[in-house]
Order: structure tokens, then sequence, then C-alpha cells
């Protein structure tokens, strides 16, 4: 039998590793850390949104690094193969709002023991507690060609003059220099294999086991490893009355990034929280998908508009009626109907308007002014938390350097590569975990010995 050794025991080494099993070989899967799926048990806050159940469009819509990349990926396994698989494999799901699907349990480790199930049932050798350390190569096999030279592929000659006639030589193909032959362990012991699949994960969430093994690998053997950030993560902002708003829920409001007099990068609708240091929640972690990385010519600006059902004249006839029905209070005591209570304090700060001023005071200029503050309040994006707090990494190992047929490296023969460790994210709603399973799928498939 074929062996294979799988580097991870998150989503995409535990599905490549079922994979590579189910399809005829002997696998062994390496985990560090002493359970299998430690990310995987608290994504979704512990509920785990494994995918999202929209259309292929849907699907490539939403990854924002190298979508393209992922084409045989997805199609050899995409959303619909991966909730069939999990409902067979004892882990029945449900579709939520905006497609995300989660385990009708509520629950992660129904996921992760899915998963698990799958291992054992195609026996998978699974080894706990063990570090993989590093790739052991051996030198590539040379092209063997017809005559005593060879040709590129561009058809020129290469060391001899060329021959007569079109079949005089064949066109030789790039070889890799070296073979990946097994895994070299943290106790100096090594693993011998005929394929090696690299599924270590990222940077993000590090108490988990994402320590950046799998780059370290990659760029032992060759490979680019793109710069790394962390995305899907919460903003810190500078403008400090975002801490008077700790714990402040906002739903259905929109935000837009721009670099200083540019145009907006990222434009988004949903909900958003505000912290002690800045602002998280789904609409701002799916923003940081877009700022992590940029290579920025100017401030970054946070434009929110509390407001986004009403244009700027609708907004100040609301205000012109709700500042007529209560003329007689104070303007600070006028707009309970406009915001939450927490809010109020602040946007009374940031209108300019004097907070003790009866409403019907209020003059026309301050009043569309106001209007057009709320569709438009300015904060100043000092930048992200670490990778504590991130849910994935952005960046990893170069796209261009692995076959996205087989998601084998095109450096190194029987080295392959699944799941955060590539160059590949997308936003939240289960697309990250949609990456981690069609990637090790087509990995663990492509390992396995071809059927003649």
């Amino acid at each position: 039998m074929k062996k294979v050794v799988v580097i991870g025991g998150g989503a995409a080494g535990m599905m490549a590793a079922a994979t590579a099993a189910q399809k005829g070989c002997r696998v062994v899967l390496l985990e560090k850390n002493d359970k299998l799926g430690r990310k995987l048990f608290i994504t979704g806050k512990g509920r785990c949104n494994l995918t999202n159940a929209c259309d292929m469009d849907g699907l490539f819509g939403n990854v924002v690094t190298n979508p393209k990349f992922l084409y045989s990926a997805f199609y050899g396994f995409d959303n619909r193969m991966a909730m069939e698989w999990f409902e067979k494999a004892g882990c029945p799901v449900k579709t939520e709002r905006g497609g995300r699907v989660f385990p009708v349990s509520d629950h992660s480790s129904d996921v992760i023991k899915a998963l698990a199930g799958q291992l054992k049932q195609w026996k998978v050798e699974t080894r706990l507690g063990v570090r993989a350390e590093s790739l052991v190569t051996v030198p590539g096999e040379e092209a063997t060609e017809a005559g005593s030279g060879g040709m590129d592929c561009a058809g020129a000659a290469v060391g001899v003059k060329a021959a007569a006639g079109p079949q005089a030589h064949k066109c030789r193909m790039p070889e890799k220099a070296k073979a990946v032959a097994g895994v070299k362990l943290a106790d100096g012991t090594v693993e011998s294999a005929d394929a090696v699949i690299v599924a270590a994960g990222g940077l993000s969430y590090p108490l988990t086991g994402s320590t950046g093994d799998g780059y370290r690998m990659a760029a032992e053997n060759g490979h680019t490893v793109k710069a790394t950030y962390p995305s899907l993560v919460p903003f810190i902002i500078k403008e400090g009355w975002c801490g008077q708003l700790q714990g402040l829920a906002l739903k259905n409001v929109a935000i837009s990034l721009c670099e200083d007099g540019r145009k907006p990068f990222y434009e988004g609708f949903g909900e958003m929280l505000f912290t002690h240091f800045g602002v998280s929640g789904p609409l701002i972690l799916s923003a940081s998908s877009y700022y992590a990385g940029r290579k920025k010519k100017g401030a970054v600006r946070l434009h929110l508009d509390l407001k986004p059902a009403l244009t700027a004249e609708q907004l100040d006839k609301r205000l012109l009626r709700d500042f007529e029905e209560n003329g007689k209070k104070q303007f600070k005591n006028s707009l309970g109907g406009l915001f939450p209570a927490k809010l109020i304090p602040v946007m009374v700060m940031l209108s300019g308007i004097d907070g003790e001023k009866k409403t019907l005071e209020v003059t026309r200029e301050e009043r569309q002014h106001f209007a057009r503050m709320i569709k438009n309040v300015e904060m100043t994006v000092a930048g992200t938390r670490d990778y504590a707090e991130a849910v994935i990494t952005k960046g990893g190992v170069h796209v261009k350097e692995i076959n996205p047929s087989t998601m084998e490296s095109k450096k190194v023969g029987g080295l392959y590569f699944a799941g955060e460790v590539l160059d590949v994210d997308a936003m939240t709603g289960g697309f990250n975990l949609q990456i981690a399973w069609s990637t090790g799928y087509l990995a663990g498939s492509s390992a396995a010995p071809r059927k003649a």
C-alpha cells in the first residue's frame, strides 16, 4: 500500500487523511496536540459553522484571495458534498440565516467526532502529541529522453544541434529537483512516506497549536511563503470615544473602508460591536479581510452609516419631525427614537450641538449637518488585533507553486498542501472551512494511487 503521512489534525488534515485512506492508502496522521480538531472545537463560538449552503457563484464570490486557484478543489468537493459527507458520517446539519451551515446539535464536538469516526473506520493511524520537525527529501528522478540531448518546451535545442524530423527529441518538461521521502519528527526519528500532505494550519489562535510550522517546512523546501497577517479580526480604532460604547451591538448598519482621498476598497452591511479597543462583529471581521496586507498610502478611515435605509434628505425630514414633536425637550433627550441609549451621548458629542439646547432651538444647518453625520460616522483604523483573536491567517504558501488540480507541490514530488497553510482565504460564513474540506479532499485523493 502507498504510505501517506499527513501533518496536522485540523479540518483539512483530517479530511485529507480520511480521503487518502478511503482511496487505498496506508495513512499516518501526525498531530502535535493531545486532541484532534483543537481549533475546530472553538470555531463559531463552539457551534462550528462548517460550510455555507450558497451556490457555486457564492462560494467563489466569498473567497478573498486567489479564488481561481480553488476551481478544481471546489468542483471536486463542493459545499453540498461536504454537507452530505457529514450527514453520512453521523453529524446531521442544518442551514441558518445567510446560508450558514451548523451541526443540528450546535456542538462543534460532533463535527470532530464525525471526522474522527471516519479516521477510525478507514484505519488511519492517528498519532497525538507528535510534532513534525521537517520534511525528508531525496533527489528527484531525471527525465529520460530520446537522443543525447533534449529540447526545452519552446522547441529550442538544448546542448545539441537540432536533428532533422519532429520526432528526433522529446520536449523536456520541468522535473522536480527532489521528492519527499518522509517526515523527521521532533524526537529525531523519521516516519517514511511515499507522499506527505502538509495541513498544519496558519498562525491564528496560537493556543490551539497554530504556530506556522507548515510555512517553515514549505520555505525550507524552496517554496515562497507570502507575507502573513491576522485576518477576520477586530479593528483597533484611534478615537477614544469608541471605548465609551463598549458592549454596544448595532444591527443593519453599513460601513466602508477607504484611504484618504480615495474610493472605498470595502463596503458592507450587517452587524458590528463596539469594544474597549475599537470595533468587532461579523461586519468588521469581513472588512478586515480586505484591510490585512493592503499597501496603505494614507490613513484608513472607517465610515459608519447608522441609517443606511434612508438618504440624508429622508433622514433630515425624520429629524425635523422628531424635533417638532420634542421641541421643548433638551436636544440630548430627544434622540431616544433614533439611537440606543448608550450611543446618544457620543452622538451628541460628535454632532457639535449643545446637548442642553432645546430641540426647537436647533438650527436648520445644525440639523442637516447632524443628518449627514449620522450617515457618516468617521473612525480612524489604527490596525488590527493580533493572531490570538484572528479567525484565520491571510497569506501563506504561494499558490503559483502548487498544482491547483492536485494540490501537489511543483517543486517537490509527492508533497501536497491543504487548508490554511495555503495563500487562500475567504469571508466569514463557513467559507474558510469549505476551503479546508475541499483542498483536504483533493490533496488526499491526489496522493492516493492511480487506478490503471
